[in-house]
């Protein structure tokens, strides 16, 4: 067990129960637990296989080459439609957990055995979009963030490769990516709202700039 994941699990203010379940689950396989990209993380052999995360509306139990497994159960969703390779089972109580406890356990080992036979996922490229060389980075070495980025509509994605692209500098490319990493991460566009006020969903009309720290009109 992994202090930084009992940090991180100790903080959560959602899903807390659920999360900890899904991780004694995880680790009752034998794979080693980090915390990647602020976010539980399960590899082997050096290799990251699984993921646990908390979104608004449910936690998730991440398989990073989902796609090559069997789902005979069929409990396994795509994070998003452009998402060629992760799969998740999504939670919103405990009960569920326990009630498929054997079954996550059977794709967990499942996808142990995929990394072993070095199985890979063949994916087709986006032939519309050319991604600067310090998106494919990010995209090619934080899980997390490729998983938030495919799972964005085609839109979303397009806007953000506008907007980093058109930096002229590395180190420009570079922070733009840095700044909107965790709106990404949370499954939002450039222009979405995330300040809870807008009447213009998913747009952000501004609304949070007449909301004083008690949360009413000024």
């Amino acid at each position: 067990m992994n202090p930084k994941v009992d940090e991180y699990l100790n903080k959560a203010k959602k899903w807390q129960q659920e999360l900890k379940m899904l991780r004694r689950i995880v680790l009752d396989t034998q794979l080693v637990e980090e915390l990647k990209w602020g976010v539980p993380c399960y590899t082997f052999d050096g290799k990251n296989v699984i993921m646990l995360n908390a979104f608004k509306e449910y936690c998730t139990l991440s398989f990073l080459k989902g796609v090559l497994l069997n789902d005979t159960d069929a409990i396994l969703v795509a994070p998003g439609e452009n998402s060629q390779s992760a799969r998740q089972i999504r939670f919103t109580h405990v009960d569920e957990i326990i009630k498929l406890e054997p079954t996550l356990k059977a794709y967990i080992f499942e996808t142990i055995e995929v990394e072993k036979a070095g199985l890979k996922v063949n994916t087709v490229e986006n032939k519309d979009l050319v991604f600067s060389d310090e998106l494919t980075a990010v995209l090619t070495n934080n899980a997390a963030f490729k998983v938030a980025f495919e799972a964005l509509t085609p839109g979303r994605q397009r806007a953000y490769h506008i907007f980093f692209s058109a930096a002229k500098q590395a180190k420009s490319r570079e922070s733009r990516i840095e700044k909107y990493t965790p709106r990404i991460l949370i499954g939002k566009g450039m222009n979405d709202c995330v300040c809870g006020h807008s009447k213009r969903f998913p747009n952000c009309d501004g609304s949070h700039k007449y909301f004083n720290h008690s949360g009413q009109v000024d």
